[in-house]
């Protein structure tokens, strides 16, 4: 396996990224975007020494149990933002543990591929290899990556309509807007930054011609 290039250093923020081999579809499906987003919440913990799987046996008041406690545990990574594609995913994340983000990705890719392996009766590698991650310099640089993933959906024309990102799952832009947030997601770090989500929100969708114009040259 190749070296990565860039070195991952805790306390600092990345762009990761990952497609499926031979760009194939494997996140299409609803529940296949649900099992995703619950293994990037259940793995984001070091000290975690159940497997999902087993995880998903047990019943509702021990899984509530569980998570309780897991939430006030350490964590390997924090994560700002995210994105599912139809083969392909997008992260904002910093890492906070030595190997944190390296740790995290792998036993979140094995675990999906498992489940997605088992789910259409196949076999072998899922996601290319390894991930692409890309440190990001600054605040006004993590910004600026977070509406480019928010506004993956729109530039791809997965969805259509700027007001629909509100509402869509399969990105971190409904959890900004929301009362409510997934545990998965930090909110505060960027929103201290614009003191109002409508703020935020205005910034992140005024620039979706730019980036589905950036999108239509790219594929040119």
């Amino acid at each position: 396996m190749p070296r990565r290039k860039v070195f991952l250093v805790n306390e600092e923020i990345y762009h990761v990224y990952n497609r499926s081999v031979a760009q194939q579809s494997i996140f299409s499906l609803e529940n296949e975007g649900w099992r995703f987003l619950q293994l990037l919440d259940f793995y984001r913990f070091v000290e975690n020494p159940l497997r999902f799987s087993y995880y998903l046996k047990l019943s509702n008041k021990r899984k509530d149990e569980y998570l309780s406690r897991l939430y006030f545990s350490k964590a390997r990574v924090e994560i700002y933002g995210f994105c599912l594609m139809p083969n392909h995913y997008h992260l904002e994340i910093k890492q906070k543990e030595d190997g944190g983000i390296s740790d995290f990705i792998r036993i979140v890719e094995n675990s999906y591929a498992r489940y997605f392996n088992l789910k259409q009766k196949r076999q072998g590698a899922v996601f290319q290899s390894p991930f692409k991650a890309e440190r990001i310099e600054s605040k006004e640089d993590a910004i600026h990556v977070l509406r480019y993933i928010h506004l993956n959906p729109l530039t791809s024309f997965v969805i259509k309509k700027p007001e629909e990102l509100e509402n869509y799952l399969w990105t971190s832009f409904m959890d900004y807007m929301s009362v409510n947030p997934r545990h998965l997601i930090n909110t505060n770090f960027f929103l201290d930054m614009f003191g109002d989500k409508q703020e935020f929100a205005k910034f992140c969708l005024n620039q979706v011609e730019y980036q589905r114009e950036l999108g239509r040259i790219k594929e040119f």
